[in-house]
Formats: C-alpha cells, structure tokens, sequence
C-alpha cells in the first residue's frame, strides 16, 4: 500500500525555537544534517517519508555553519540557508534550527552527543542519503555515530549498490534492520540502520544553485 504523504499532523511541533538548555518531551526525532545550500523540495519530500516509515514524531533540519567536507566559499551565508529552509518547509512535523552554531560543535560525532545529552528522552534517529554512507568512513569518527544513534539511510541513484557494500555498511551489516523491524529504528538500541527504497524527488541543491545563477555568484565572491 503507497505511504499517504499528504495529511500533516498538526498536533506534533509548536514551531517555537529548540530550548539551548534542551527539554524532557518523550518523543522520536529524525536529524537531517547538511548545509541546505539552498534547501529544496527533495529535504522536505524525505523529511516526510521519514517520518511515515520510522514512525518519527518530527524532524529536524540541522543547517550546518560549516561542512568540514566542503569548500566555504561555495556556501551562501548561514541566516540565508535557515531562511530557505524554513520558506521551504511548511510542515508542522519539520522544524529547521541553527542549534549546531549554538552549541558551537563542528562534527557530526559531537553534535549528537550533545544533542543526547540536552534532550534525554527523545529517542533520535539519523536521516541521510545513500551517497552520504559511501564516503562516511571520511567522517570524524564515524563510526561513534553508529554507536550513539540509529541511522536511517535513504536510496539516491546511482549509489545504492555501491552504498549497500560501502566500507559503513559492511561494518555494520549485522546491525541493518530490514522489513517490519524499520518502524521500529527509533527504538532500536544503536548500533542499528536501515536502507529504505523510496520514490526519489527530482529536485537537488547542486541543480537549483547552476540554474539560479548561485554558482557564478559563490564563485565571484570567492575571488
């Protein structure tokens, strides 16, 4: 049976700002990390097949200050990606924060620990695409990742057969779910990830930036 995507839940998120300090709500949460350069229709469309498939309460986009994988130049100004985000959202279940430049982390590893630490009773879960898991190895210290939170990786072609025998996903092949047991990720004590197959959006930050012009522009102030 296809996933109904069109009804929101209204009742999930008070769009008021994170508490820094974090807070003791019982409910599970979906993180999509990354820079949102700009943000897009194809964040928001797997935002809410994530929170369909894993059963999630909300998700939140985590805007980074700063992909330590990226060049800086080619970023549009941290205020700028937060505004597009939250333009594009229009969700009661998304939420879009700039916490990481808040709690001042530069990594994913300690992003989460501190995340943990500031909300202990969501159960978290880790949203990111197929060519992300290939070269996840790059990450500082990736593999603590796993072990802090579930992760829940979505197909993007033409990297899922690469991605399914990655480096990430064969060290933790005993710890992939599958079938019945994905609704469950959130609650699944980590290591613990799932691959999940999904109808892709079309819509990517690379093509928006070359249609729009953005490139030129992030090229010309870098100069």
């Amino acid at each position: 049976m296809p996933m109904n995507l069109s009804t929101p839940r209204p009742d999930l998120v008070r769009k008021r700002p994170l508490p820094p300090a974090g807070d003791r709500r019982r409910r599970a949460v979906g993180l999509l990390g990354g820079s949102f350069n700009p943000a897009h229709q194809g964040h928001r469309h797997i935002s809410r097949i994530a929170i369909k498939s894993l059963g999630l309460d909300e998700v939140w986009w985590l805007v980074s200050p700063q992909n330590p994988l990226k060049d800086s130049h080619s970023l549009l100004p941290l205020a700028d990606r937060v505004a597009s985000a939250r333009a594009i959202v229009r969700h009661p279940a998304i939420r879009v924060t700039d916490i990481e430049r808040r709690l001042g982390t530069h990594f994913t590893a300690d992003t989460l620990s501190a995340l943990k630490r500031r909300f202990p009773c969501v159960r978290f879960v880790w949203l990111m695409g197929a060519d992300n898991l290939i070269q996840m190895p790059r990450w500082d210290r990736w593999e603590r990742i796993f072990a802090t939170v579930p992760v829940a990786v979505f197909d993007r072609e033409p990297h899922t057969y690469a991605a399914l025998t990655s480096r990430a996903a064969t060290r933790f092949a005993a710890a992939r779910r599958t079938g019945r047991r994905v609704l469950a990720l959130a609650g699944t004590h980590p290591p613990a990830w799932a691959f999940l197959f999904y109808r892709r959006h079309p819509a990517s930050a690379t093509d928006i930036r070359r249609k729009t012009g953005l490139d030129k522009l992030l090229e010309n102030r870098s100069e």
